[in-house]
């Protein structure tokens, strides 16, 4: 279970049951597919470790004076991976959209980046917001329409996604770099992530992705392709912090077992930021 959170996983003999999750307000899903992973592999024991270094953190957060157990914060468990991507983002999609027509904001735990177009999908927002190191622009990978390294390709072609935004991004092929200059995809470098603003698009519905490997791999080494020059994870947290209060849907991704700890623990904290920021300016509106 995620610290803080309440347990609403499922009888693992009821599969496609689901919980009364009692109005909360967010749900966390763990997405362990592994199956295009590319270089190390592991990502399948991401969920597990974001929830297991999650717990150290103390459950208030003295920037905004709430409670991470008050906000309505429930854990579904994980939803069990198999090797057909396919049949598999199809099943997670339905997960994550029960969670979207119950009022709730998913939060997942992958997992392979794949996951995030399960997310997109049911979310359905005009604007992707992406911290990453790659393009992740492929048509296909080894041939493999449903990689990892093609999965904001295939979020472009969700019907609702107007514009993805890729920021810290600092690697790409020729055919990658060529479709990122096209109009409905805008690409931040590392050394512009902290000059970058959400406002103009503060009226359009988002959803926040986060690649762990978007941090260098001094703060993240735990992931299957480190890339350096990557961004700090105090600039990741201000990215996750401005635009968590327009999201309806968020994900971490790409965390493994290849490190003591780093990966899983920003990613955890990077949970929690969202939950707060969004959480905040909800009781903000709400005064």
């Amino acid at each position: 279970m995620f610290p803080g959170a309440t347990d609403g996983r499922e009888d693992s003999h009821a599969r496609g049951r689901t919980s009364d999750r009692g109005g909360a307000n967010f749900v966390v899903v763990g997405a362990p597919l592994d199956v295009s992973t590319t270089f190390q592999p592991g990502t399948r024991f991401g969920p597990r470790r974001i929830r297991t270094f999650a717990e150290p953190f103390d459950d208030y957060d003295h920037r905004t004076g709430q409670h991470f157990s008050d906000l309505g914060v429930e854990d579904h468990g994980d939803v069990r991976a198999w090797d057909d991507a396919e049949a598999y983002l199809e099943y997670l999609t339905g997960t994550l959209r029960d969670i979207v027509w119950d009022d709730a904001v998913p939060l997942m735990l992958g997992g392979e980046h794949t996951v995030s177009l399960a997310g997109v999908r049911a979310v359905e927002p005009e604007i992707v917001v992406c911290l990453d190191a790659h393009l992740d622009l492929y048509e296909a990978y080894d041939g493999n329409e449903l990689s990892h390294a093609a999965v904001m390709r295939r979020i472009l072609e969700v019907e609702s996604v107007e514009e993805v935004v890729l920021l810290g991004i600092r690697t790409g092929s020729e055919p990658e770099w060529n479709r990122a200059s096209e109009d409905d995809v805008t690409v931040v470098p590392p050394e512009d992530v902290a000059d970058w603003s959400f406002d103009e698009r503060d009226d359009r519905d988002v959803y926040l992705s986060v690649d762990i490997d978007a941090g260098d791999p001094a703060y993240a080494p735990g992931t299957g392709t480190t890339e350096p020059f990557g961004l700090e994870s105090r600039e990741m947290r201000d990215i996750v912090r401005e635009v968590a209060p327009h999201a309806s849907g968020f994900d971490v991704v790409e965390v493994n077992d290849r490190d003591d700890g780093q990966a899983a623990s920003l990613a955890a904290k990077l949970v929690r930021e969202f939950v707060f920021s969004h959480a905040d300016r909800a009781g903000d509106e709400g005064t």
